[in-house]
């Protein structure tokens, strides 16, 4: 499946990209946005490209490899909560925009092989890089009670302690090793009319792990401020979330920023993607654009 950046022309539009602006992407994935503000910025302007996925970068790189993009685009393989150090480090201390773009890009979905997916049959790791608690660890590991915090905080599950109190039965028996153990573990959890309603019953619980795994909330709020302190005076910071916890945070943070007058918030509501963006790609259907001036 290739990836298709969500929300693009909306994102362009509010940037309103100029030739020789610098821009950071703080999550690349296949690089859509990246490339698209590369094209609005020519001959100078310059794009740093930030991704935990390894895979990811090296076919961006070589998809511009031999153009004049090459020379523009600056990728680095890192978390964005590291944003303001590699900013630095690369010469982007005043940049024009920024961008988190939080949906997880489809070829991580699909080939990652590392259980993001509960259509396939794979080993639940579920972590973005190589470091922290696998998602296995944690069900393995974790307490009845954690499990059901985890579950229900991270997904509004409603079954989160009837999940959570099945893994730790299951686990007696056996180690909870693949996405497969986990979806029959919730399956027989949760009631039989839950698997026949619009999303599968493993989402939520999915949704869960992942973010625990990878920390994504906390590092959204450390990452967050940083970005802010990286942007020249009018520069804009854009973020597409697809959850209501990644949402609230945004929402949250660039409220209290124009309250003290550090930020000027550009959509009161937000953006989310038009009928046609949905019906050719339906992942972007839970997206929400929030934009912002610095003052």
């Amino acid at each position: 499946m290739s990836h298709i950046p969500v929300l693009l022309q909306e994102v362009l539009q509010y940037f309103d990209p100029q030739p020789n602006q610098d821009y950071i992407d703080a999550t690349s994935g296949a690089g859509g946005h990246s490339l698209a503000i590369l094209e609005k910025t020519k001959p100078n302007g310059r794009v740093l490209s930030l991704d935990l996925d390894e895979r990811l970068i090296s076919k961006l790189l070589l998809k511009i490899k031999g153009t004049e993009l090459e020379k523009r685009l600056i990728t680095v393989c890192v978390n964005f909560s590291e944003i303001d150090q590699i900013a630095k480090e690369n010469g982007f201390e005043k940049v024009d925009g920024i961008l988190f773009d939080l949906g997880l890009n489809s070829e991580s979905l699909e080939e990652s092989g590392k259980g993001f997916s509960f259509l396939k049959d794979e080993p639940l790791d579920m972590r973005f890089g190589k470091e922290g608690l696998t998602a296995s660890e944690i069900v393995n590991t974790y307490s009845l009670e954690a499990l059901t915090d985890l579950i229900r905080n991270y997904s509004q599950e409603k079954y989160a302690y009837s999940i959570a109190q099945a893994i730790t039965k299951f686990r007696q028996r056996k180690p909870i090793v693949t996405t497969f153990d986990l979806i029959d573990i919730i399956k027989h959890s949760t009631p039989l009319n839950y698997e026949h309603r619009r999303i599968h019953p493993a989402t939520r619980t999915f949704q869960a792990l992942r973010i625990a795994t990878n920390n994504e909330l906390q590092i959204l709020e450390q990452a967050i401020p940083k970005a802010l302190s990286l942007l020249k005076e009018q520069g804009k910071i854009a973020v597409i979330a697809y959850h209501s916890l990644e949402d609230r945070i945004i929402k949250n943070y660039f409220r209290e920023q124009a309250k003290a007058g550090h930020l000027q918030i550009l959509n009161k509501k937000p953006i989310t993607p038009a009928a046609s963006e949905v019906s050719n790609n339906f992942r972007s259907r839970s997206a929400k654009l929030r934009i912002a001036i610095k003052l």
